[in-house]
């Protein structure tokens, strides 16, 4: 059987993070995504190395895989004809050019969807199509900074610590993670009502919709949530711990959890003091709690006090690197790392799909493409004769 989206095609006009991690899910959800680029750079990540896999950054490795590459001039009008035409033939087209500027060569959504009123049209920008700011640049790093998310991620102040980014561009991912679920409902929309629609995904405003728990702390408090380190907001214990040898992280979610971790540790008194029998008392008093349950952790290694707590089904584990994470058994058995066949780089690594579907599996079927590797094929598909394809090279245009 077929992958999910088998028979859905999807132009891809971003370049960067957001709009080619949603346009990837897609691929590997069983869509013919085309990549479209510019003719001699293309996507800025393949320069944004090293380390490099072949000639290409392996960024771009990251977010482009299942894809074909077409090279296309937008300032030619050859070339914006092009589009217009795999835009007339497709069921999706994102984007992540400023607010309007792609108007001014009728490749906005309203001059597409006269061509194909059924085109799901996915603008992602800094700060959306409307209101003063729509026309403002942005990347993910200022977004996380003017959003929010710096505010209450780093050691706290009154420990000499700063407000700090995600190691990850994790505004870009969550961005195209939700401009992936717009556009998977504006296609079940269609299927009732026969027209598509344009989406417009905000870096900005996703990332203030992710604050989750967050976010409701202030609209409840009427305060601002302040930096905790690896401690939680609402749940205490729930961080790190130093150990003999290390650090352990400790995520005690309930009761039970809490009762059996203490008696761990060898202090399960705590467990029916009224200054931590409850998840509430355990927050109003967690500077004593966490002081006293700190001289016990550093006592054992972390290791040990994994395997322990393991026992208790109290969750907890190491902070592992990346490289332990991709190289351990379990990576083995989920297959989180998988290889494709790349033309000029040989066999290259991806990290899986983490979805697994019973009958309609993700697929891996193109490494990230070189650039322009497709376009005679994918304008042959469009109807271009070779010697059409040959005019469009002179001019410029492809």
């Amino acid at each position: 059987m077929g992958a999910p989206l088998e028979g859905i095609r999807v132009v891809d006009l971003s370049r960067i993070l957001a709009g080619p991690w949603a346009a990837q899910l897609l691929a590997d959800y069983g869509a013919d995504v085309i990549k479209i680029e510019r003719p001699g750079s293309g996507d800025d990540t393949r320069r944004w190395g090293p380390p490099w896999i072949g000639e290409d950054a392996a960024y771009f490795h990251c977010a482009n895989r299942n894809k074909r590459s077409v090279t296309v001039d937008l300032a030619k009008e050859s070339g914006q004809r092009v589009v217009r035409e795999l835009a007339a033939a497709s069921d999706v087209l994102i984007e992540n050019f400023r607010a309007g500027s792609l108007s001014r060569y009728r490749l906005d959504a309203r001059s597409l969807a006269e061509l194909n009123p059924a085109l799901v049209y996915c603008s992602i920008s800094a700060y959306g199509q409307t209101g003063d700011k729509a026309g403002d640049p942005g990347y993910d790093a200022m977004i996380q900074a003017t959003a929010g998310l710096m505010s209450i991620t780093g050691r706290p102040e009154e420990e000499g610590g700063e407000p700090q980014k995600v190691g990850v561009a994790i505004a870009d991912i969550m961005a195209g993670m939700y401009a992936v679920t717009a556009i998977l409902a504006a296609l079940q929309a269609r299927q009732r009502t026969g027209r598509g629609q344009h989406i417009d995904v905000p870096l900005y405003d996703t990332q203030v919709a992710w604050l989750a728990n967050q976010g409701m702390n202030y609209l409840a408090s009427g305060e601002a949530p302040r930096r905790l380190g690896n401690a939680h907001p609402n749940i205490v214990p729930y961080q790190t711990f130093a150990t003999r040898d290390g650090h352990l992280m400790v995520a005690t979610g309930n009761e039970r959890q809490f009762r059996a971790l203490v008696g761990c540790l060898g202090c399960p008194e705590l467990a029916d003091s009224p200054r931590f029998a409850t998840n509430a008392a355990r927050v109003e008093n967690r500077r004593e709690l966490i002081g006293m349950l700190a001289e016990r952790f550093v006592e054992r290694t972390t290791s040990e006090w994994a395997e322990l707590l393991f026992e208790q089904r109290i969750p907890a584990g190491p902070i592992n690197d990346i490289a332990a994470v991709l190289s351990n058994r379990h990576a083995e058995d989920r297959q989180l790392v998988r290889r494709m066949r790349h033309p000029a780089a040989g066999d290259v690594p991806t990290i899986a799909n983490p979805v697994r579907f019973a009958t309609t599996p993700a697929r891996y079927d193109i490494a990230p493409p070189m650039l322009g590797q497709h376009t005679d094929e994918v304008l042959a598909e469009l109807g271009y004769a070779p010697g059409e394809v040959d005019a469009l090279r002179e001019d410029g245009a492809i």
